[in-house]
């Protein structure tokens, strides 16, 4: 049946490329697709769905959370001005996230743009940074090509596609024959031959190679694990990499970063050769500066803009690695190898794990202890949705991958307030799996008008607070550059009773020998549910290598703290984190 008008149109396109809902909110220069989604009738009836959202920022990052779990088109909405304005950080998040993600940005009456209009802005200009695509649909007969090219590049670019539609051009009558999309496979990015030989050469030639492997080792965990063996290389990874190539995996030596744990940050500045493998990896001063690096990347723009390189190799990370294999010699001499894996387990067992252990009994709760429970009674498909943070530390260190486990986060953006509104995009699209909000009390503030959704909808996301009444990772900023923290701490509030008024089952939890029990009673209720940890606000986390700099830093603050009549204060934090207080030997003279 032919559209009427070209908000029905739209919708139908839309159906056409698989998708089945639309998060955002209505409003007048969206009413016409917002009708046109009505009448089709709903997924159910092979239509659409319309997820009503109470901020519009959340339904840029419910989408994003969706594509990202089912690897297709995703698609949020906003009406004009302020609407449309709202999702620009989420959009932002998911353009970083490679996920497919169309936007529907409602524009004023066409005839009254440029002319200040009530509400005018120009969604066309404004959403270029964050996307792969923007676009003024400016005619009927225009509309459906235009969002065909937004599906297109969405789809094939894996990031974000904007279309600008006037509200009196969507409610005109449709023109034109909307363009089929065909959906196609991903292509293998085979690397020039002569780049391949280089890097075996590399390697060959190389005593110890180390490798540090990012997102892009999603679809080559196989054949990266091979490569390890043959080469007898210590594999460390990013946040990003961490659930694909972590688990199961006997050459791990953990994480490096703001969130990094275990020897990864050892091998990498031990190696003769560095092999950044599917990694965009921003902070370049973990990266070492004196270690030859090789960098294989199916996006060529990206080699050599966080370290210097001395062997580019552009190609997929798996046909490269297939490429390289039968060029590679074996490596006898497993010594280095060796070592950075013993290094990583004094360092799980003596560091990350006494975190865990000696604080059963500590009130309040210290943190770390209530992630391992997590991650002991979390489902195995779980998929954990996590804010930016210090909760992105806990989660980043206590939560183990397995192959079947999802972890979604605002890794490369880094916004606050991502996981719940994640967790929403998780649930909806894929409601028969446990979805794990892991939010601290500052990012669940910000969106906390989400929780009306969560409760609406029924969703039966389970939300874990780690409410500690402050902005823990900017705490620990100030302390680093030797300022006494300010502005960071706000008033407790009691997360579970607000979840109680929604009509959310919830539990606060003090006593750390009542997590257990009240995970398991979340977890067990059919329905939303929320769990309030109330955790040590002073339990901090330092990278696994720290710098004599740092150190200075936080003796500084700690002094500054004293002399201002704090010294109550500085005895907590010294007490709450005696742990993290290195050894001279675990220095590093660089800095």
């Amino acid at each position: 049946m032919r559209a009427k008008t070209v908000a029905d149109q739209l919708v139908r396109q839309l159906q056409d490329a698989g998708v089945q809902r639309i998060y955002g909110i209505v409003g007048d220069s969206l009413n016409p697709v917002v009708d046109a989604v009505r009448r089709s009738g709903g997924a159910e009836k092979g239509g659409i769905d319309w997820i009503h959202v109470r901020h519009e920022e959340a339904a840029a990052f419910a989408a994003a959370a969706e594509a990202q779990v089912t690897g297709k088109l995703a698609v949020c909405a906003g009406s004009c001005g302020p609407g449309n304005l709202h999702l620009i950080n989420g959009l932002y998040d998911a353009d970083r996230s490679g996920a497919p993600v169309l936007a529907i940005a409602a524009q004023i009456p066409s005839e009254q743009i440029g002319l200040g209009f009530f509400q005018e802005t120009h969604p066309d200009r404004l959403f270029v940074e964050c996307s792969r695509y923007a676009e003024l649909i400016g005619s009927p007969a225009q509309a459906p090509r235009v969002t065909a090219s937004a599906i297109a590049h969405a789809t094939a670019l894996s990031g974000v596609a904007v279309i600008t539609l006037p509200g009196d051009i969507a409610d005109r009558p449709a023109e034109g024959k909307a363009p089929s999309v065909p959906r196609t496979g991903a292509p293998a990015i085979v690397p020039a031959q002569a780049d391949v030989q280089a890097l075996a050469d590399a390697v060959n030639a190389a005593g110890k190679v180390a490798i540090f492997a990012g997102e892009g080792v999603r679809e080559a965990r196989e054949e990266l694990l091979t490569l390890a063996d043959t080469i007898g290389a210590p594999i460390g990874h990013t946040l990003r990499g961490k659930e694909w190539i972590q688990y199961d995996n006997p050459f791990d030596v953990g994480m490096t970063g703001l969130l990094g744990y275990g020897a990864a940050h050892d091998g990498m500045h031990g190696a003769d050769l560095l092999l950044l493998v599917g990694t965009d990896f921003p902070y370049n001063q973990f990266l070492p500066d004196g270690v030859r690096t090789a960098q294989i990347d199916w996006a060529a723009q990206r080699i050599g803009r966080r370290t210097n390189v001395d062997l580019a190799v552009h190609g997929d990370v798996a046909s490269t690695l297939r490429a390289l294999a039968p060029l590679i010699r074996r490596k006898d001499d497993r010594r280095f190898l060796d070592e950075m894996l013993e290094k990583h387990r004094t360092l799980m067992n003596k560091v990350v794990g006494a975190y865990t252990k000696p604080a059963k009994q500590r009130i309040p709760i210290h943190p770390e202890y209530a992630a391992s429970i997590l991650d002991d009674l979390a489902a195995e498909d779980a998929i954990f949705t996590t804010d930016t943070g210090m909760s992105n530390v806990w989660t980043a260190r206590y939560l183990t991958p397995n192959g079947s486990r999802r972890f979604l986060s605002s890794a490369l953006h880094g916004s606050m307030a991502n996981a719940l509104p994640h967790a929403i995009g998780a649930q909806v699209c894929a409601p028969g799996r446990q979805v794990v909000s892991v939010s601290g009390d500052g990012g669940l503030s910000m969106l906390l008008g989400e929780l009306v959704t969560v409760a609406m909808y029924r969703l039966p996301v389970k939300i874990v607070v780690f409410n500690n009444s402050t902005l823990g990772m900017v705490k620990l900023e100030m302390l680093v550059d030797g300022l006494p923290d300010f502005g960071v701490d706000v008033a407790p509030v009691d997360y579970s009773a607000v979840a109680s008024a929604l009509g959310i089952f919830a539990r606060r939890i003090e006593d750390p020998a009542d997590i257990e029990s009240g995970l398991r009673q979340a977890f067990d209720h059919d329905g939303p549910a929320l769990v309030d940890l109330v955790t040590d606000p002073l339990a901090l986390s330092l990278p696994p290598t720290i710098t004599g700099g740092q150190v200075t830093g936080f003796a500084l603050a700690l002094s500054k703290m004293v002399m201002n009549g704090g010294v109550g204060e500085a005895v907590k934090m010294a007490k709450s984190n005696v742990r993290n207080v290195p050894r001279p030997s675990q220095f590093d003279p660089r800095g």
